[in-house]
Formats: structure tokens, C-alpha cells, sequence
């Protein structure tokens, strides 16, 4: 178990620092390719696992070189594949709501394969045993991936003429170390994407403790252990409708409609779980957690994306998945030791009371009450697109300062120099 735990930590560790320079690569390298290619190295790092069992024996030391391995190597690859879904939207047929759809599809598809991959897995090892020929079906899944995604249409992957390398060695290599803060900067000027930054974070610290932490201790006290596994079923189920139920309504009910409710379906989920009354009223409100929180979570990414400039995509979204993989650190610790000195029943309402919180200031944050208002033009920031030493450039006529409105489907008769933020009411 300790083994286990550090092998968890590490291999997170490795993934938020990776965060920090994933976008730089994204911003760059055609994004279809850093998929793909990203795929192909994690394949690699999990075949490797039964080759150097046969040529030195693998230790805890190779375990988490390898975990290390492929930590770092699948964040490029999942930032690209998030910046591959706007423009896949806007190379397929215009028209409200598909963005929104492409967002909540994806949200389904995933939250139906995260519950099923331990139940797949322990088939696996039923049939397979624990052999090498599990590892290699595991890579076998990596390898899937990077061929479904060559599937894409190439232009998919193409980044923006200046969001490329700099000209000239020393203008890459100096535009290389302030890009990074390039893309912290914006996050934190932009009230919209750092408010969905830091709600995302929160919602996903407090669900992650509510599945590793309070629920298991839960349900072990009560000696139902067993109901720890429904209560996770539970909230998978509720997202793969929740997401579902969003698909099919994107463009015909308004985001700010689905935001209300997604905020409200979580309070209230969160004050059932947390009372901790009875194992009955723990899974009605661990459904309802899932099934509000699935069209939350693929508005605030939808409105992230939006908000944006394809330019500099990769490196915002590398920013924002560094705080993602960080936030369950906050909250994790935190409860655990609130639940032994003071107790489960406390734990529980601590934490249902962070969710009511957090919906409230995202109900109440003014940069989320005109979520379907049209968008209100906001500046590329130069050190963002420009070319070190190239000298200012014409926003109106430099095409690698334009934030097209068609990058977003259905934004097609704003002006072309804008950024979609949604003005303030």
C-alpha cells in the first residue's frame, strides 16, 4: 500500500510539473502529432516494464522511473488533445450548440470508460493473469489511442504561423522562458478562465475527497465496505447522464440555465453525502454530485476555450491542468485529519460545506452571469504571439494576432479581432 501511494505521488508530481511546459510544446508542434507522439512514448514506457523485468528485474526504483516516464510523457499529449477539440469543431458543420456538444460528448464518453477500465482491468487479469502479456495489452491501449487519433482530419493539428518558434536561436530560446509566465499572466487578467480555473479546481478537490477519502472511511466504520464501490458507481453513472443530458440540450437551453442548476444539484448533493445519515441518502446525493457536476464541468471548459486565443491555447491549458492535478492535494490531507481528531460527521459537513461555498461564489462572480452574452473584445498580449525581434506588427492586418470569432463555432459575425470574453452585465 505504501509502495502504492508513493508511486501515485510521484507520478502526479511529474504530471503537474510537466503542466508548467507542455503548452510550450503545443503552442508549436502540429497538435495532432504531440498526440500522437505522446501516445507512442506511453506506450513505450509500459512495454518497457516487461522487458526490464527480463534483463535486470524491476525494483521500486524502475517503477518509479518509468512512472516518472510516463507521467511526463501523456501531459503534452492530453493538453494537444484538448486543443484539438475547437478546431475539430470548426472544421465540421456550423451551428449553435456544436462546440458545447463536441465538449459534453467528450465528458460522456469519458466518464462512461473511467468506471469501466478497473472492471476491464480485472477481467485482464483473470484471463491473462499477472503476466507480462497484461502490461503489453495495457500499452495495447496507448497504441490504440495514437492510431484513432491519425484518424483525425490533419488540419486539426496545425498551430498558428506565430505561435511557433521564435526566429533565430537566441529570440527561441528567450521567447521559451517568458512564455510560460505568458500563460500565467493571462490566466490570472482573465476573469473568466481564471474563475473556471479555480471553480474546476475546487470541484475537483472536493470530489476527489469525497472518493478517497471520506466515503471509503465511511462506509469501512459501518462495516459496509462494499458501498464504497456503488457510491463511485453511483457518481459515474450520474455524469454519463448528466454529460449526456447536456449533449442533447446544447443550444437550445442556455448555458447560464444549465450553470444554475449544475451549481444547485451540487450543493444539495454535496449536504446529503456529507450528513453521512444513512447509506441510502449517501448514494441519492453521490448521483446527484455526478449528475450536476458533468454539464458544470463541460460549460466551464467550453467557456475556457472560448476565452482563449488559439495562439496561445496550449500553454493556458497546460497552466490550467498543472492547478488541476494540484487541487486534490488542498482538500485531501486537510479532511483526513479534520475526520480523526473531530470525526467523520464533521469531515462530511466540512466538506459539503466547501461545494456550497464554491457554488455560491460561482453563482454570485460576475464574470459568469451573462454566459451566453455576446463577447467583449479583449487584446492578444504581445509577448504571447510576437516574435522576439521582429518588431510591432498591425493587429488589423497581422493574421497571427487575430483571434478569429470562426475559431468558435457560431461565433461567425463577430469582429475579427476579437477574443470571446463575455462582457459583464
Amino acid at each position: 500500500m505504501l509502495a502504492a501511494g508513493v508511486l501515485a505521488a510521484v507520478a502526479t508530481a511529474a504530471s503537474a510539473a510537466t503542466g508548467v511546459v507542455a503548452g510550450l510544446l503545443v503552442d508549436r508542434v502540429d497538435r495532432r502529432t504531440v498526440s500522437v507522439v505522446s501516445d507512442l512514448l506511453a506506450t513505450a514506457s509500459i512495454a518497457a516494464l516487461p522487458i526490464v523485468d527480463v534483463l535486470w528485474g524491476l525494483d521500486m526504483t524502475w517503477f518509479l522511473t518509468l512512472a516518472v516516464v510516463g507521467a511526463v510523457v501523456r501531459v503534452p499529449g492530453m493538453t494537444a488533445q484538448e486543443t484539438l477539440l475547437p478546431a475539430l469543431a470548426r472544421l465540421g458543420p456550423a451551428g449553435p450548440g456544436r462546440l458545447d456538444r463536441l465538449v459534453a460528448t467528450r465528458e460522456t464518453v469519458g466518464n462512461t470508460l473511467l468506471p469501466a477500465g478497473p472492471g476491464l482491468g480485472g477481467l485482464l487479469v483473470a484471463g491473462l493473469g499477472l503476466t507480462p502479456a497484461l502490461l503489453l495489452a495495457t500499452a495495447a491501449t496507448s497504441l490504440l489511442a495514437a492510431l484513432t487519433t491519425l484518424l483525425l482530419d490533419p488540419r486539426s493539428g496545425r498551430v498558428p504561423e506565430r505561435g511557433r518558434a521564435a526566429t533565430g536561436a537566441g529570440g527561441a530560446v528567450r521567447r521559451a522562458g517568458a512564455d510560460p509566465w505568458t500563460s500565467w499572466r493571462f490566466l490570472a487578467r482573465n476573469r473568466l478562465v481564471l474563475g473556471a480555473t479555480l471553480i474546476t479546481a475546487m470541484l475537483i478537490a472536493v470530489i476527489s475527497s469525497l472518493q478517497s477519502t471520506l466515503m471509503p472511511a465511511h462506509f469501512t466504520a459501518q462495516d459496509l465496505p462494499a458501498l464504497t464501490g456503488l457510491t463511485l458507481s453511483a457518481i459515474a453513472a450520474g455524469s454519463i447522464a448528466g454529460s449526456a443530458l447536456y449533449a442533447a440540450t446544447a443550444g437550445r437551453v442556455s448555458r447560464r440555465t444549465w450553470f444554475v442548476i449544475g451549481m444547485a444539484g451540487l450543493t444539495v448533493g454535496f449536504a446529503g453525502v456529507g450528513s453521512l445519515a444513512s447509506p441510502w441518502l449517501v448514494l441519492a446525493g453521490a448521483a446527484l454530485v455526478g449528475l450536476t457536476n458533468a454539464p458544470a464541468a463541460a460549460i466551464l471548459g467550453v467557456l475556457t476555450i472560448e476565452a482563449t486565443p488559439d495562439a496561445m491555447r496550449g500553454r493556458v491549458l497546460g497552466a490550467q491542468n498543472t492547478v488541476m492535478l494540484a487541487a486534490p492535494a488542498l482538500t485531501s490531507a486537510p479532511l483526513a485529519a479534520v475526520a480523526a481528531v473531530a470525526g467523520l460527521p464533521v469531515a462530511g459537513a466540512l466538506l459539503a460545506g466547501l461545494a456550497a461555498v464554491t457554488a455560491i461564489v460561482a453563482l454570485a462572480a460576475p464574470a459568469f452571469r451573462s454566459l451566453d452574452a455576446p463577447a467583449r473584445a479583449m487584446p492578444i498580449p504581445e509577448s504571447a504571439i510576437g516574435v522576439v525581434g521582429a518588431g510591432p506588427s498591425r493587429p488589423d492586418t497581422d493574421p497571427a494576432r487575430r483571434c478569429r470569432a470562426d475559431d468558435v463555432p457560431g461565433n461567425q459575425a463577430r469582429h475579427p479581432t476579437d477574443v470571446q470574453t463575455p462582457a459583464p452585465p
